[in-house]
């Protein structure tokens, strides 16, 4: 349907048009072509629509096309969830405003200096684009004026809410000054978003991609068989064997990717960490490096990785297999995107695996196609043919190659002969480390690994769910909605079964300590949410968290006697699912 409109159809101004078709783009995506009308003619608009689709641009182009560049002060208010999101739309929207030279757009989040963003407000900006809880700061020190806003965005809905943002964004909507225009963007329509919608719209339309139009189908997914021990050993060779150059590799924990990132760069590739650990400004110099192409591995946890948006990424690795199908997607869906194509890999470790990765092909309606590792003299044969491929290319590129072949004429007249010297350019080109491959047996038989699999399931009380709390990349979006169905940075999922009182039966041999921590089954708390709660903020590994016994009101939960201080030091006062905690010492236990 979308490739019969163009932009030119839409009525935008002929200001945004030229800017949008100066980004190379023709053809508005599905959510661009059913929202974009009903934004322009003034509606409220529910939009469903997952990253990757272009719904950045479908409410940032009418919202653009809405303002009065001879007022001064904030029109529009964009809210998104996380400070890369809030970069990446406000970078979207001075692109989409280059031909309007009198509206000004701003990100506002923490960790940026506020005394900054005060001067900028101040000069008079039109669009802002902010987290929740840095609009809040503003309003209430009167740098940021409600006054003329007409229209109000929130961007990834669903992911605020889960954030525990609810409270914020209701007193953001109660100090609008009129009834402005209210956009909801949201990959999923769950309660909470329905009742805020009640709340704040008036008739809103709904503009929905449906999950035919999600499919990856320009994205090659295909999985690999492999040990453990021997992932990286056969990433870096794919790597080498499609001739990928710029890459996204997810793991499940922070300390799977500093010891990824590490190993790569000691093999000499170009990579960079991206987790929860990091500085603001740490974040912003990574990802500046990545975007740029100074560092063409970048290796994240998926909570770290929201909000990066990189067209030209042609390779996705899930080394560790996600634990959310629609992480899952998430993940791929930063290839193959602007019309590109990309390849998704995945790696799988022994049979519980391989049946999630059948849960996730049967969520995305596609195949995953199965591939055998790569043989070393496949490996050689690619590069001597990529080296012949790119010989040629140069010779039909023609060009000035006079200085070239001084330099061979030069090596002749010394004594050295053409082939000589054509075959030690190709050695160089090639690399003797090719020649030095061993060939590796990758693949993991059926049931190796098996035991540790189950003894990490059994952990949980659920089969095949692995040990989710190992050092899990939290961050704030793991207090999930009950409406969402499901516990991505979690230890588990809503249908674990309670035992009893809830418990996590233990099967650590430490001694242990009992800790008390106010929360219990009447605020929803299960076994997932105090492991990984524990784990994302203290950093004990997930597999040293013992027994958990959980109440209507209350928890007791095992950790090591060595780690007790520390646990209570990080998380009294802290919070689980979004509650703020007190956390005592019970007793010690066997």
């Amino acid at each position: 349907m979308n490739e019969e409109i163009k932009f030119s159809d839409l009525g935008i101004s002929s200001e945004i048009l030229k800017a949008v078709e100066e980004m190379g783009y023709v053809h508005p995506s599905p959510i661009q072509a059913m929202a974009i009308p009903h934004l322009l003619e003034g509606r409220d608009v529910i939009g469903q629509a997952q990253t990757g689709t272009g719904k950045t641009a479908a409410f940032s182009i009418p919202m653009l096309n809405s303002i009065d560049p001879n007022i001064k002060q904030t029109q529009v208010l964009v809210l998104c969830p996380t400070r890369e999101l809030a970069i990446q739309v406000s970078g979207e929207v001075k692109k989409l405003s280059k031909y309007l030279p009198k509206v000004n757009s701003l990100p506002i989040y923490g960790g940026d200096p506020i005394d900054k963003q005060i001067r900028a407000l101040k000069r008079g900006v039109q669009i802002v684009v902010g987290t929740p809880g840095r609009v809040i700061d503003h309003i209430n020190r009167g740098t940021l004026w409600m006054d003329e806003i007409r229209a109000i965005v929130l961007d990834e809905a669903d992911e605020m809410l889960d954030m525990g943002f609810r409270e914020d964004i209701e007193e953001i909507l109660s100090k609008m000054q009129s009834n402005p225009q209210t956009v909801f963007f949201s990959a999923t329509m769950a309660k909470p978003i329905m009742d805020l919608t009640r709340k704040y719209q008036k008739n809103p339309e709904i503009v929905k991609v449906i999950k035919k139009e999600l499919t990856v189908s320009n994205i090659e997914q295909t999985y690999y068989e492999v040990k453990d021990s021997l992932k990286l050993e056969l990433m870096t060779r794919l790597i080498d064997l499609h001739n990928l150059k710029l890459m996204l590799v997810f793991c499940n924990t922070k300390r799977g990717v500093d010891e990824v990132t590490e190993t790569l760069i000691s093999r000499g590739y170009g990579a960079e960490a991206l987790h929860g650990d990091l500085s603001q400004a740490q974040r912003n110099r990574v990802m500046s490096k990545f975007r740029t192409g100074n560092v063409n591995i970048l290796v994240a946890t998926d909570v770290a990785a929201r909000g990066i948006d990189v067209d030209n990424v042609d390779g996705v690795f899930n080394y560790d297999l996600p634990l959310d199908e629609e992480y899952y997607v998430h993940r791929i869906g930063r290839t193959g995107r602007a019309g590109r194509s990309g390849k998704a890999i995945s790696f799988i470790t022994g049979q519980r695996e391989s049946r999630r990765l059948r849960e996730i092909e049967a969520y995305t309606k596609s195949k995953i196609e199965r591939k055998s590792p790569p043989s070393v003299a496949e490996l050689i044969d690619l590069k001597r043919q990529n080296v012949v491929n790119t010989i040629k290319t140069t010779i039909s590129k023609g060009g000035d190659m006079v200085q070239y072949k001084q330099i061979i004429e030069e090596m002749i007249f010394e004594g050295l002969d053409h082939m000589t010297i054509t075959a030690s350019l190709l050695k160089m080109i090639v690399g003797e480390s090719s020649e030095q491959l061993e060939d590796i047996s990758f693949e993991n038989k059926r049931g190796e690994g098996r035991e540790r699999s189950e003894g990490r399931g059994d952990r949980f009380g659920r089969e095949g769910r692995g040990d989710r709390g190992r050092d899990r990349d939290r961050g704030p979006r793991a207090d999930r909605s009950e409406g969402r169905g499901r516990d991505r940075d979690r230890g588990g999922r809503s249908d674990r079964g309670d035992r009893g009182g809830a418990s996590r039966t233990r099967i650590n041999t430490e001694k242990m300590g009992r800790l008390f921590i106010n929360v219990g089954k009447s605020s929803k708390i299960r076994p997932g949410d105090i492991v990984g709660a524990i784990a994302g903020e203290t950093g004990l590994a997930g597999n040293r968290i013992g027994e958990i016994d959980i109440f209507d009101s209350y928890t007791f939960v095992d950790v090591p006697m060595a780690d007790v201080d520390n646990v209570l030091r990080v998380m009294n006062k802290n919070q689980i699912k979004g509650k703020t905690v007190n956390v005592e010492f019970s007793k010690e236990v066997k």
